[in-house]
């Protein structure tokens, strides 16, 4: 008997075997890559948050992580602390674990807390959690470790930014997912990283203010501090802005915790 390759039902039958196959192969290949994915994910937030305490390889003018494989190390010997507090959508303060109370609720490391996921949780009108991590840097002094999350030109940009405990930056890391190369994408660029060193978050008069990445700003070498402006990337306001915003809204959030540790 002859076989008909030529008829509907064959294309038919030929397709949705290719597409059983296809999707079989890429659901193997998702589940046995997740592993990896998740360890990379997990180094490259140590690294982050390592970055911002200035524990990193940098040289005089590139911003370089320590190796993954010294990155556990250091994030253990560095970190004292990881500390969770939870606030409602009003931005009360419910409860604050450290590392161990947290682990045991959820068995999940503080530092692998989406913070997308918590600003829509928020949004939402649900509780957030705010990760904090305590360590020292090279010279010693007391950091906090945030972490925060914003929108800029074409999509996702994040950080992590060390302050004292009078909320002065100590160091901050940069990224983003998919921001102009040489313009807005620079905010990952060891230049614009360095000028948040020493910048005050607060007024003189204690109220939160934040960092604003100013287009036209008076002082372009950064050497006033207390300013609350940096200077912004030429060609990148949007960028700029996305950063300002997400320095404003998110660390303020922090602002209750430093104004309990002067009061210990």
């Amino acid at each position: 008997m002859e076989n008909r390759t030529d008829k509907n039902s064959y294309t038919i039958i030929f397709a949705i075997a290719m597409v059983l196959v296809v999707g079989s192969l890429l659901a193997y290949l998702a589940s046995s890559l997740k592993p990896r994915i998740s360890e990379n994910q997990r180094l490259e937030k140590q690294q982050n948050i390592l970055y911002a305490m200035g524990i990193n390889d940098n040289d005089e003018t590139s911003a370089v992580f320590i190796s993954t494989d010294k990155a556990p190390e250091a994030f253990t010997e560095n970190v004292d602390d990881q500390i969770v507090i939870t606030i409602d959508a009003n931005g009360k303060v419910l409860k604050k674990q450290t590392r161990d109370e947290y682990f045991d609720e959820t068995n999940q490391e503080p530092y692998l807390i989406d913070v997308k996921k918590q600003q829509a949780s928020a949004k939402d009108g649900g509780d957030r959690k705010l990760p904090l991590f305590v360590g020292k840097n090279k010279e010693g002094k007391t950091v906090y470790v945030a972490p925060i999350y914003g929108k800029g030109l074409w999509d996702a940009i994040w950080g992590y930014v060390a302050m004292d405990e009078n909320m002065v930056v100590q160091g901050a890391y940069f990224d983003h997912k998919g921001e102009t190369p040489g313009l807005g994408a620079n905010i990952k660029q060891r230049y614009f990283m360095d000028d948040f060193y020493g910048e005050h978050l607060l007024t003189e008069n204690g109220a939160f203010k934040g960092i604003t990445v100013a287009k036209g700003n008076a002082d372009p070498k950064n050497n006033d501090k207390t300013d609350n402006e940096v200077d912004a990337i030429a060609g990148a306001t949007i960028t700029g802005d996305g950063v300002s915003a997400m320095i404003k809204s998110d660390l303020k959030l922090y602002k209750p915790y430093f104004d309990n540790l002067k009061t210990k």
